[in-house]
């Protein structure tokens, strides 16, 4: 319905235009020679007009659009990184903003002002290297400041945990259309897995001969995290190219059949404080597929569970080691 009305506005705007021109008068501006163009001054002053009225029109139309669907932004991250990546986001809208609003008023009013006079002639250069400079360098060193923000946030969460890190290891294996965690055992290590050797109900492929598998447990339906410890993540596929998305945790990460992708964050908020937040008592963290996957794509999600690591332990305990 929005989108209708807002197409009906442009298409009244051009009706406007077309008719105030009286429709033949287009044929004026595809004449060969320039110097046979006929303007009229109080005519081009009115479209400057109109251009003013649809600047003012467009604007009001943004703000309405962010009073409609501002509210519709993810809630505060729940995740130790995720502050960093909201700031860069804020960071980023912020100067998209101001050089949206000046560049549009700018033009506007300069549409207006500089509408056709013939006591002004129109001034011709064929360069300007210090605009130029300006154009290209500010631009520029915006860019170097916002992506050495990013790269240092995107290392945060990519450069994989050590192995003395005290963290969570879980192994995400996605499939058409389903999820399966896998946590490492005592020994902190997943075992062996391979895509061959899926046969049965060994559907993760697991190598029954590595000792280091026995100890690793496997979930469905839902998946628990302990607050603030590092969680590494390692993906895997079995058919298509699925995408891990955790947007709570500002985290995603495609999952590719043969390859092995991995990424880490800390949960900073359970999913207890998380539905204080919202003001939502049935709010639950999802881990969703991003990538059209399927017929049934829209149905690919695990439900994630946030708590403190005591009640963690104790829910990992009550699952069966592989073997």
């Amino acid at each position: 319905m929005l989108l209708l009305s807002a197409f009906a506005f442009i298409l009244i705007l051009f009706l406007i235009t077309f008719f105030y021109l009286k429709g033949g008068d287009f044929k004026e501006m595809f004449k060969e020679n320039p110097d046979d163009l006929k303007f009229d001054e109080l005519e081009n002053k009115t479209q400057g007009w109109f251009f003013i009225a649809f600047g003012i029109g467009f604007f009001l139309f943004i703000i309405f659009l962010i009073f409609k669907w501002g509210g519709s932004l993810l809630p505060e991250a729940a995740s130790v990184h995720g502050e960093e990546y909201d700031s860069l986001m804020l960071l980023t809208g912020i100067i998209i903003i101001i050089v949206f609003v000046v560049t549009h008023i700018l033009l506007f009013i300069l549409v207006y002002k500089y509408a056709f006079s013939k006591n002004r002639k129109p001034a011709f250069f064929t360069h300007n290297l210090k605009l130029e400079l300006l154009w290209t360098a500010l631009p520029a060193l915006v860019l170097v400041v916002l992506i050495s923000i990013g790269l240092f946030n995107w290392n945060s969460i990519m450069k994989p945990l050590n192995d003395k890190d005290e963290k969570v290891l879980i192994e995400l294996y996605a499939k058409q259309f389903d999820w399966t965690a896998r946590y490492a055992g005592n020994d902190g290590k997943l075992g062996r897995a391979n895509v061959f050797l899926i046969k049965g109900s060994n559907f993760l492929g697991i190598d029954t001969t590595d000792a280091v598998a026995f100890d690793d447990k496997i979930v469905k339906n839902e998946f628990h995290l302990p607050v603030n410890k590092p969680v590494q993540f390692v993906f895997r596929a079995q058919d298509v190219m699925h995408s891990a998305y955790m947007p709570h945790f500002r985290a995603q990460m495609n999952c590719v059949p043969g390859l092995k992708t991995q990424f880490n964050f800390t949960p900073k908020y359970t999913t207890q404080e998380m539905r204080r937040i919202t003001k939502n008592p049935e709010f639950d963290y999802m881990l969703l597929c991003n990538k059209i996957c399927g017929m049934a794509h829209f149905s690919m999600k695990m439900k994630i569970v946030v708590e403190s690591e005591e009640d963690y332990n104790k829910w990992l305990a009550t699952n069966q080691s592989f073997k």
